[in-house]
């Protein structure tokens, strides 16, 4: 399964891991939906929640952007075993997003190390490819209170694991994609 990055060839392979970073409105999103409908669509597991009308207007947005070549799964815990339920589908699978699932984990009390390992150890247990959403958070300024800072530092902790056993890594800027992996 092939798409371009720039004019680059990006393969998504049968299975493994593909991670797109980037800040908040960077495109990432959007560029990972479309790395899935160029190989004719996919799985969507959704790990946002609603708490609010702004999250319930940004979900929508989303929904509203995906066609009928999505099956969507709103996950926001529970991630590694949704991507082991979907082992013998062979579909591509987003994940969109690393860092809400993270909120979410953090907010439960779950051992966060211990999450991300097991979903790290996928990589090689999966049958299928999965293009991960992450916010990269880590070059704005220092937050002035401690749970943002354990989140920050927890987000770029997650996204270095991931990261590793990842076969892509892309980058996203205004809209424009980087190979960095």
């Amino acid at each position: 399964m092939a798409a371009f990055v720039m004019g680059e060839p990006l393969n998504l392979k049968q299975s493994g891991f593909t991670l797109v970073l980037g800040g908040q409105r960077s495109g990432k999103s959007f560029f990972a939906e479309q790395l899935i409908e160029k190989v004719g669509g996919g799985i969507y597991v959704a790990t946002s929640e609603s708490h609010d009308g702004e999250m319930a207007s940004r979900i929508l947005i989303h929904q509203e952007r995906r066609g009928d070549l999505w099956q969507t799964i709103e996950e926001p815990i529970l991630l590694v075993q949704t991507l082991l339920s979907l082992k013998g589908r062979r579909k591509p699978v987003l994940v969109d997003c690393l860092t809400l699932w993270l909120t979410n984990i953090m907010l439960l009390n779950k051992n966060i190390e211990t999450e991300i390992d097991d979903l790290c150890a996928l990589a090689e247990n999966i049958d299928f490819p999965v293009v991960f959403v992450s916010n990269e958070v880590g070059q704005g300024i220092i937050p002035d209170n401690a749970l943002a800072r354990q989140f920050a530092d927890w987000a770029g902790k997650m996204n270095q694991k991931i990261a590793t056993v990842s076969d892509n890594v892309i980058f996203m800027t205004a809209g424009i994609s980087q190979i960095l992996k």
